[in-house]
């Protein structure tokens, strides 16, 4: 496996981590040398919006390229989803990767009846005891929405506000606008960190709606983690002439003159890891994996780290700083958003 690389995979709508933790070998099976390991990947969204299933898919395709036998099922509803998860299991599939919130409580219940099958949920665990056949991971989201909250109050023209367009209404976007406004509001006092949880990944309007609703009260700088419904409010950023930051994917083609940065996410390592992991028997069962946020997100602006029409290197270096003690643990967000 190589290391951490830069990776620039929107190229639809959009043209838009980690070393495991050491900890006890939890294999349900020994594999045989050679033998076939085939893994499902079951996304909430399109292998074609430039973000978060586009790059999951791509290290998907990677694992296949290595000799993996692969196979997907994009847009997966919430009704669909016990039905799908159990077709692969049925089928004999060695590992089942989850892409969403969801696939973690839904894991919890169907992994127990299939012990000789690996579950991999790309979100947090849900609970204090997981079956040990299920893997969870923490992408450092937090730590990530407090460094984009507190990059966007240093790159305010203003002062006044910053803002962020979440996608589904559920714990890890409403974590995600809890800690980019205290990120924003702890970095410069007096500027006002404002958010809005639109309740839909896939929709550009609702993501351009919200982000002109924040702009017309003072926002001048507009961060998003809601895939196509993000597109959305970097266009309405553009369209409003403030900054943006992208997610997920570098999205500095959307709109060069606006974009910032973006905070890119090593899903397709993700996937591939996972793969290997279950191949040499080094499967967190009943755990969750947590990479630190430098491992987890590179900044990017095309082969650059930052716009540097749109940020000060003065202000990229305190970024940098803020950036560093999120990567050290020394910022403790989980407890600066504590209700």
């Amino acid at each position: 496996m190589s290391g951490l690389s830069r990776r620039n995979f929107a190229k639809a709508l959009a043209s838009m981590m980690l070393v495991p933790l050491a900890a006890p070998l939890l294999s349900r099976k020994a594999f045989a040398a050679g033998e076939e390991i085939k893994v499902a990947l079951l996304l909430p969204g399109s292998i074609a919006d430039g973000g978060w299933n586009q790059l999951a898919y791509q290290g998907l395709q990677n694992l296949k390229a290595q000799g993996f036998k692969v196979s997907s099922s994009e847009s997966v509803s919430q009704a669909q989803m016990e039905q799908t998860i159990r077709g692969y299991a049925d089928d004999g599939y060695t590992l089942i990767i989850g892409h969403s919130f969801e696939y973690g409580s839904a894991f919890d219940e169907i992994a127990p009846e299939y012990p000789d099958t690996y579950f991999f949920a790309t979100t947090f665990k849900p609970a204090e005891k997981a079956p040990t056949n299920v893997e969870f991971v923490d992408l450092a989201y937090l730590n990530v929405a407090y460094g984009a909250g507190a990059l966007a109050a240093l790159i305010s023209e203003k002062g006044k506000a910053v803002g962020f367009v979440g996608g589904g209404d559920n714990p890890t976007q409403q974590g995600m606008m809890r800690a980019f406004i205290a990120g924003a509001q702890k970095t410069r006092p007096g500027i006002k960190g404002v958010g809005i949880v639109t309740g839909d990944y896939d929709n550009a309007a609702k993501g351009r709606e919200a982000a002109s609703t924040m702009i017309g009260n003072g926002a001048d700088v507009i961060w998003h983690s809601a895939d196509v419904t993000g597109l959305g409010a970097i266009q309405g950023a553009a369209a409003a002439k403030v900054k943006a930051i992208g997610c997920y994917s570098d999205q500095s083609q959307i709109a060069p003159d606006f974009v910032a940065t973006s905070f890119e996410t090593n899903l397709p390592w993700v996937v591939e890891q996972i793969g290997h992991d279950v191949q040499n028997k080094k499967f967190l069962g009943g755990q969750e994996w947590k990479p630190s946020v430098a491992k987890a997100w590179l900044p990017l602006y095309g082969k650059e780290s930052y716009n540097s029409k749109l940020i000060t290197a003065d202000n990229w270096a305190k970024f940098q700083t803020i950036w560093q003690q999120l990567d050290s643990g020394s910022i403790d967000v989980a407890s600066l958003i504590k209700s």
